[in-house]
């Protein structure tokens, strides 16, 4: 079957508009109405991929869909990897940590950075280099923790007013 230029406009519009399990419902309709080399058809002229028309046949033909597990993709949280670190981060941080002097929050405030508490992960807890995440990672779990960094002011030269 040769499609016309306005009927393989039509079906590469239709099936970039849809998505999971309907597109694939789509294409392979639209392949089994090209008949026989209908699947090669489609992967040349529409320039669809002949693995997603085969997983598309086989649901139209058994009736059930295919899951599509997006949520499973993606980098894992550093908690998820690592189960023992937002406590060992605590235990680092709670030393050092005090109350706002003001009372203006509940948030501690710690005079750790973020590169000082991934030193002591490696040396007091035994992470080694390449397994923990990187610093901002550490900060944002710090932050997530309640903790809030706050930079150590030691001595700031007095102004002299008089001269």
């Amino acid at each position: 079957m040769i499609l016309s230029e306005e009927t393989r406009q039509v079906y590469i519009e239709t099936a970039q508009t849809l998505s999971g399990s309907v597109r694939r419902l789509f294409m392979a309709r639209v392949v089994k109405a090209l008949g026989t080399g209908g699947q090669r058809q489609a992967e040349r002229e529409l320039g669809w991929n002949r693995r997603t028309v085969r997983k598309g046949l086989h649901e139209l033909g058994s009736g059930k869909v295919c899951v599509d597990a997006y949520s499973a993709r993606g980098r894992k949280a550093a908690e998820e990897l690592l189960p023992n670190l937002l406590g060992d981060i605590q235990a680092i941080v709670d030393g050092q940590s005090q109350t706002d002097p003001r009372f203006e929050s509940s948030r501690l405030y710690t005079r750790l950075s973020a590169a000082q508490v991934r030193q002591q992960l490696i040396v007091q807890k035994g992470y080694s280099e390449a397994e923990l995440p990187t610093e901002e990672t550490i900060r944002v779990k710090l932050n997530k923790l309640g903790y809030r960094l706050r930079s150590v002011q030691k001595s700031v030269p007095q102004k002299n007013p008089g001269n």
